[in-house]
């Protein structure tokens, strides 16, 4: 708008008919014009008397006039000196910029209050549409064509059943049924069928049967006179890799949550009172029976703290920033969840295939242990016969002694006789009289990448420097091939050197070894390059194989040959005492597998040695000299 009055009085000639000063009055004119159209005469009145210039807004002056006109647009009070004729042009200019974003501004705040009013128009019809919605609801029932359409899809899906899985099948489901596990079930049975039963945790590696044993110990206990577990009583089983939770138990499906309806959202039946709503979580569900957490030792430590607190108290308390006692909207299940707790008087069974040393100690302090081992190839041939026999089907007589050397856990080995069945019923056209062969196994197996678990057998007869040391990873055991070689050099200038791989603890057996068989053979190994192998690079956590370290460079040393079918553990002191050493029951069941005549132990673990123990012999020491003994011929 700048200038725009004054172009078009040029435009029209006014400049050629009026002198200046009465042009720049017309255009003072116009610009009040403006003014009173915008505020309107009362308002503009009003505006200039506050601003202290209606005196010279009605003046004759022309210059009293513009300096009005200013004060007005800029909404200034001070005031402002009379402008010359000459300063006139400039000032109108400004009034005219200042007009401008007046109307400017105006017809934004117009066209804004309409679009304002437009919006709140719709968004009234909607809330009335809602409303009417709501009333065609509750007169016409929760159901519509859509609704009805997806109950119908759903009750269709209901009536399609494929057969169980065969895992369902092939489980165990009496206390004979679960083969190699004697042991570890009567012990698990003799923890539950009290008047006092324990909470339980149960060790072993996987597919061994640990699930299927609790779930099975729970219907044998409550067939027992006077048992403490109802016909009825649960079996809830669950994951502890699965187990999710919040720390501001908005969410929690192991021990519960509260629904806060105002910081959560109401629900329909509490929407109006704002009460909270305790939800139970698993614990409460077992009340009264079992709570089975899998792999507990994957469990969240802070959960796992809070679990043991139930343990104790035999309850689930819960608290909410917005529970009131004195509510008397307030149902009585929810004032008796808030002020007495959900009860949880449950037996926790705990199963995992970690080693009991890395569970919390204040679990395994409230829980007595129980240990299944790992299957013997003899039992993985029972498991499989089993299978067989519920799946109707016929064996080759080699079948079960090929998948034995395959696998070490019942689950796998059922896992292979499947996939053999579902080969043959795919291949063959008689599916009514099924024979799983050999072949078909082997077929199996090579689209698996499955390879046998002891792949070499120790040799017999007798070596030079080469000894059997076993270790354990996880529950199985295996055997370690340790080998050692000596070399005469200057005296004084010799070295011993030993495979990193193995670990810090094993280096440091082998500098006890020279320290002990410089005490029996009075050589100093100073004067030797000694160099200790472990055959495959394996990982020894511990000193167990210091027995076998000695050996082999003591053989090596005297150029004695030991016999190669006879493996040892135990740690080796300065003084030459055999030290006792952990995982005995994994070492002899490794030995045994890989065909092991005899095994060597400390005198100390002589106790560790489950009874009734064939296919190998176990002998127990004290000192290098009474192992060299069975060593050397």
């Amino acid at each position: 708008m700048k200038g725009l009055l004054t172009k078009w009085i040029k435009t029209n000639n006014y400049s050629e008919r009026l002198p200046d000063e009465a042009l720049y009055r017309k255009e003072v004119e116009a610009l009040y014009l403006l003014l009173t159209n915008f505020y309107g005469t009362d308002k503009l009145v009003l505006k200039a008397s506050k601003l202290d210039a209606l005196s010279m807004m009605r003046s004759d002056s022309l210059g009293e006039q513009t300096a009005a006109l200013l004060k007005i647009v800029t909404d200034d009070p001070t005031p402002r000196a009379i402008p010359s004729l000459e300063e006139i042009p400039e000032l109108l200019n400004e009034a005219e910029e200042k007009i401008a974003d007046l109307i400017v501004r105006r017809s934004v705040e117009d066209r804004l209050d309409r679009q304002i009013n437009e919006k709140m128009q719709k968004r009234h019809m909607e809330y009335f549409q809602e409303i009417r919605m709501q009333v065609l609801k509750e007169n016409a029932g929760p159901e519509n064509a859509q609704t009805l359409k997806k109950l119908g899809l759903l009750e269709k899906m209901k009536q399609v059943h494929l057969s169980k899985p065969m895992t369902e099948v092939l489980r165990p489901v009496l206390p004979e049924e679960i083969i190699g596990q004697n042991a570890g079930l009567q012990s698990l049975l003799t923890k539950l069928a009290t008047p006092y039963p324990q909470h339980v945790l149960i060790f072993g590696p996987p597919g061994v049967g640990k699930t299927t044993a609790a779930r099975i110990a729970l219907d044998t206990v409550k067939k027992t006179p006077d048992s403490l577990f109802l016909p009825d009583a649960p079996f809830i089983e669950v994951d502890g890799t699965t187990l999710r939770w919040d720390p501001r138990d908005v969410t929690n499906p192991l021990l519960g949550s509260v629904h806060d309806p105002i910081y959560q959202g109401a629900k329909r039946d509490l929407a109006d009172t704002g009460i909270p709503e305790p939800k139970l979580g698993l614990v409460s569900e077992a009340n009264g029976g079992i709570l089975f957490i899998d792999e507990i030792g994957e469990m969240d430590t802070l959960l796992l703290n809070k679990l043991l607190k139930v343990l104790e108290d035999k309850k689930v308390m819960f608290d909410s920033s917005y529970y009131d006692a004195a509510d008397p909207q307030l149902p009585q299940y929810i004032r008796d969840l808030f002020e007495e707790g959900a009860p949880a008087d449950f037996i926790l069974i705990g199963a995992t295939t970690r080693d009991p040393s890395e569970l919390n100690p204040a679990l395994r302090s409230r829980c007595a242990e129980v240990y299944f081992v790992p299957l013997e190839p003899s039992e993985i041939h029972k498991i499989v016969r089993q299978a067989a026999h519920k799946l109707g089907i016929e064996l080759e007589d080699q079948v079960p002694e090929i998948i034995g050397n395959y696998v070490m856990d019942g689950r796998k080995a059922n896992a292979i006789l499947t996939d053999a069945y579902g080969l043959v019923r795919y291949r063959d056209e008689d599916t009514e009289h099924i024979v799983i062969r050999a072949e078909d196994v082997y077929e199996v197996l090579r689209a698996a990448r499955l390879s046998p678990y002891v792949t070499k057998k120790i040799q017999t007869g007798q070596g030079i420097g080469r000894t059997l040391g076993l270790g354990v990873a996880g529950f199985i055991g295996s055997v370690l091939e340790i080998e050692a070689i000596i070399f005469p050099v200057n005296e004084g200038k010799g070295a011993v050197r030993f495979n990193e791989t193995a670990g810090s603890m094993a280096r440091d057996s082998v500098f006890n070894a020279t320290a002990v068989i410089r005490k029996l053979t009075g050589e100093d190994l100073r004067n030797f390059d000694v160099h200790v192998n472990v055959i495959g690079g394996g990982k020894i956590d511990g000193p167990s194989a210091g027995l076998a370290m000695t050996m082999a460079i003591y053989s090596a040393l005297k150029q004695q040959a030991l016999h190669l079918d006879v493996a040892m553990t135990g740690e080796v002191s300065v003084q030459g005492e055999i030290k006792p050493v952990g995982g005995i029951y994994e070492k002899i069941f490794g030995a045994k597998q890989a065909g092991v005549r005899k095994i060597l132990i400390p005198e100390e673990n002589l106790s560790e040695v489950p009874s009734g123990v064939t296919g190998i012999e176990v002998v127990a020491v004290e000192s290098v000299e009474q192992a060299m003994l069975h060593l050397f011929s």
